[in-house]
C-alpha cells in the first residue's frame, strides 16, 4: 500500500497519506483529487452520463445541464468534452473563480446564481434555474445528481471496493456529506462487508442535511440548504459537524506541511480529529476520504484578506482539532 509524504504521480485509487506526524492520530487519508477533473466527482460523472447514455436518454443534439457548487461541473464539463456533448453548469456566487474558468476552458457554459431561494437558500435556486431550463428546451438533460442512484452507485462499485482492498482490518471510515453519494455509496458496501465499519459523516455548520438550524456557508462542497433526497440515515453511525473557520484551520495546517488541500478535505480532517479524539486512547484502523485538492482554493481559504473579512483573525491561528469542531 503505498503511503506517501510528499505528492507524486499515481493511481488515485491507490494513494493514501497517514495524517499521525501532522495531526498526532492516524488517519489516513485517501486523496481523490489526482485526475484530469481534479475530484471524486469524476466518478460520479462518469457513472451518470454512461447510465444515462444506457438508458438512451443521450442523443447527438443533447445539452448537459447540472447544479454544482464545482467540481462536479468540472467533471462534467470535461466529459462532456470528450463526448461531443454541450454542458451548461448552473453554480451560484459561492463557486470558486478558478472552478468556473476551467468549465469554460472546457468548453461549457456558467450560469451563476447570485440571489438565493427565500426557503431553499442557493441550492434551491439553482435547482428552479434548472428546472426552468429543462421546461425551455427539450434538448435539456438533467443528470440530477441529487436523486441520481449512479451518483452512490459509483463510491459502491470503485471506492468502497479501493478503500476495502488496502485496509482489511478498517474499524472506521469519515466521509464529508454533500448530495450524500460517496456518503451513501461507501456506506452500503461496507453495510455487506465482511466485517463491521463504523460510518461517520462530516457536515459542515450550517448546513441542514441531518437536522441542524442554516446557516451561512461559504466554502462550497459540503452541506446542503435541503435535505438531500439520498441519505438515509440508518446507514450512518456518527456524525461530526465542523464550523468553517476549523475548515480553514485544517487546510492551512496540512498546507503547513507541504499538502494543499480543498475546503471538503479541511472539513473532513477537522471532523474525523474531533471524533478520534474523543474515543479513549483506542487503536482504530481510519480512513478518511480527500475529495479534490486545494488550487481552486487559493483565492479563498489560502487567501489571508477573504479568510480575515469571513471568519476574523482567529480563523488564521493554530488551533487544536479536538476542540475545534463539534458534534452533532
Amino acid at each position: 500500500m503505498p503511503v506517501i509524504s510528499v505528492p507524486q504521480a499515481f493511481n488515485e485509487d491507490d494513494l493514501y497519506v497517514d495524517l499521525e506526524g501532522i495531526f498526532g492520530k492516524s488517519l489516513f487519508l485517501k486523496c481523490e483529487g489526482f485526475n484530469f477533473a481534479g475530484s471524486i466527482k469524476l466518478k460520479a460523472a462518469t457513472e451518470m452520463v454512461e447510465a444515462a447514455e444506457r438508458d438512451g436518454l443521450l442523443t447527438p443534439d443533447s445539452v448537459l445541464v447540472e447544479s454544482s457548487s464545482g467540481n462536479l461541473g468540472v467533471a462534467l464539463s470535461m466529459i462532456a468534452a470528450s463526448k461531443g456533448y454541450q454542458f451548461l453548469c448552473v453554480t451560484d456566487s459561492r463557486c470558486n473563480l478558478s472552478t468556473r474558468m476551467m468549465i469554460e476552458a472546457l468548453g461549457g457554459q456558467v450560469h451563476i446564481i447570485t440571489e438565493p431561494d427565500p426557503a431553499g437558500g442557493f441550492l434551491g435556486a439553482r435547482i428552479d434555474h434548472v428546472r426552468a431550463l429543462c421546461a425551455s428546451d427539450d434538448r435539456y438533460v438533467w443528470l440530477n445528481q441529487y436523486t441520481n442512484p449512479s451518483n452512490g452507485m459509483a463510491h459502491y462499485r470503485r471506492t468502497a471496493p479501493a478503500i476495502a482492498r488496502q485496509f482489511p482490518d478498517l474499524d472506521v471510515l469519515f466521509v464529508g456529506a454533500g448530495t450524500t453519494g460517496t456518503l451513501m455509496g461507501c456506506a452500503r458496501y461496507f453495510r455487506e462487508w465482511h466485517r463491521p465499519v463504523r460510518i461517520v459523516a462530516v457536515d459542515s455548520v450550517g448546513s441542514v442535511t441531518f437536522g441542524g438550524a442554516a446557516g451561512r456557508r461559504m466554502i462550497p462542497g459540503l452541506g446542503t440548504s435541503r435535505r438531500p433526497p439520498l441519505l438515509d440515515e440508518s446507514y450512518v453511525d456518527d456524525v461530526v459537524c465542523v464550523a468553517e473557520a476549523d475548515t480553514i484551520r485544517a487546510c492551512h495546517q496540512l498546507a503547513r506541511r507541504g499538502f494543499v488541500f480543498g475546503g471538503s478535505t479541511g472539513t473532513v480532517v477537522s471532523g474525523a480529529m474531533d471524533w478520534l479524539a474523543r474515543q479513549e486512547g483506542r487503536e482504530l484502523t481510519a480512513v478518511a476520504i480527500a475529495p479534490d485538492l486545494g488550487e481552486r482554493y487559493l483565492e479563498t481559504i489560502y487567501q489571508t484578506n477573504w479568510v480575515q473579512d469571513l471568519y476574523g483573525e482567529d480563523a488564521l491561528r493554530p488551533q487544536t482539532l479536538a476542540t475545534a469542531s463539534q458534534a452533532a
